[in-house]
């Protein structure tokens, strides 16, 4: 059974209509009527709502309909897209900060009497914000790249 007669079928033993369907999952009547005549998808959002609100699980819903579960894979991605994006954007951050810091050090060296050391390995000072940087920028394109062919 695809998911839009899925859905027909749970509604009608709860003996709602498509507008009281609507009202419990916050959207319009013609989204509902959509999804029932295989129109459009819900969101995973509406997926999880409709799953508790009809008592069945998610699976249930999903193995039913290919097509469905192709886009809630899709939309799963595009989720943890920002996540990982985040994270690589921080990297690169974190190694650009590196680089501001010992290249401020060395210039008030220079330019004041003060000397100011830079605690810890050399190699830290040295190698990090390289480290950081590349590995954020390359980070964040190979995530670029894997999102666009999705």
């Amino acid at each position: 059974m695809i998911f839009a007669e899925k859905l027909k079928t749970e509604r009608s033993k709860k003996g709602w209509s498509q507008e009281e369907l609507a009202e419990k999952l916050f959207v319009s009547r013609q989204s509902v009527s959509k999804w029932e005549n295989g129109q459009n998808y819900p969101s995973i959002e509406i997926i999880i709502k409709i799953s508790d609100l009809f008592g069945v699980t998610i699976d249930e819903l999903l193995k039913s309909d290919e097509e469905l579960a192709k886009k809630v894979i899709k939309e799963s991605r595009q989720l943890a897209y920002p996540r990982m994006k985040f994270a690589f954007d921080v990297l690169f951050l974190a190694g650009f900060a590196l680089l501001v810091i010992k290249l401020g050090v060395l210039l008030l060296n220079k330019v004041t009497p003060l000397e100011i050391a830079l605690q810890g390995s050399s190699y830290f000072w040295n190698f990090g914000s390289l480290i950081g940087m590349l590995g954020g920028g390359i980070g964040s394109g190979i995530l670029k790249e894997q999102y666009k062919q999705d």
